[in-house]
């Protein structure tokens, strides 16, 4: 019986992947792709050319039973999203389900996502967060944030630059117009930006001109510091500091 693997590949620069991922992706019988021309793309800068399948969210429910059928003859299948970790705000979740109801050996690679990068930016308390992903597109979504208002965890949420003033247009009346926050755009690309403020002041900002590339929104939690306190100056910790040395304590 085979396997799947679940390869995260790069959110901006192509360098930010894992020399295991590199094996894995040459080594997989076949290779599972969000949309096959970017990871084409992908494999084509890596050097590696192996088989290349669609699974989206437009097919994976009528592709999943033919997609565990050949899993089950193949030795091993990779899965990879456009960009960061499979399942994550991405397909992938009916399919690991499945494996694991059929017994299939399922493994994750570490590697790159979104939302840890733009959290440790962020200059948030980082030790308790939750991750929200993409709130509802249309209905729902003042319900959702209202369920979150007593929230003291700091609150990542993925946004689309189109939907970014109305969303902060809907959070301003539930979490107050002066809750900080921070906006990361392109992370690890070359215009990568982390915008600290208020909620009314990033609204302001982006009301009439949307931001461009991929966005993480950061909220911080409800009685926390950070509600008070100004932190557009404060530098925050690099990835590697808070590996080393752990949150910077407060003052």
């Amino acid at each position: 019986m085979g396997s799947l693997v679940l390869v995260p590949t790069p959110v901006g620069n192509l360098e930010d992947i894992t020399l295991r991922a590199i094996r894995t992706l040459k080594e997989a019988d076949f290779i599972l792709a969000e949309d096959t021309r970017t990871t084409g793309f992908l494999l084509h800068h890596l050097g590696i050319s192996r088989p290349l399948k669609p699974f989206h969210l437009n097919n994976e429910h009528q592709q999943l039973q033919s997609i565990i059928t050949q899993i089950k003859t193949a030795n091993s299948v990779a899965l990879v999203s456009d960009a960061g970790t499979p399942s994550i705000s991405d397909p992938g979740y009916l399919l690991v389900k499945a494996c694991i109801e059929e017994k299939i050996p399922v493994t994750c690679l570490p590697g790159p996502t979104a939302i840890i990068p733009a959290l440790a930016m962020s200059g948030f308390p980082t030790e308790r967060f939750c991750f929200e992903g993409f709130l509802p597109h249309k209905k729902g979504r003042v319900a959702r944030l209202q369920q979150l208002e007593q929230e003291e965890r700091t609150i990542v949420f993925y946004e689309s630059p189109h939907r970014i003033a109305k969303t902060l247009a809907q959070m301003i009346p539930v979490f107050g117009k002066d809750r900080k926050v921070a906006l990361v755009r392109e992370i690890s690309k070359m215009f990568e930006e982390c915008v600290r403020a208020t909620l009314e002041e990033l609204h302001q900002k982006y009301a009439e001109n949307a931001p461009k590339g991929e966005l993480v929104l950061i909220l911080s939690g409800k009685g926390t510091k950070a509600e008070n306190e100004d932190i557009s100056d404060e530098k925050p910790q690099t990835p590697e500091e808070l590996f080393l040395f752990g949150p910077r304590k407060k003052k």
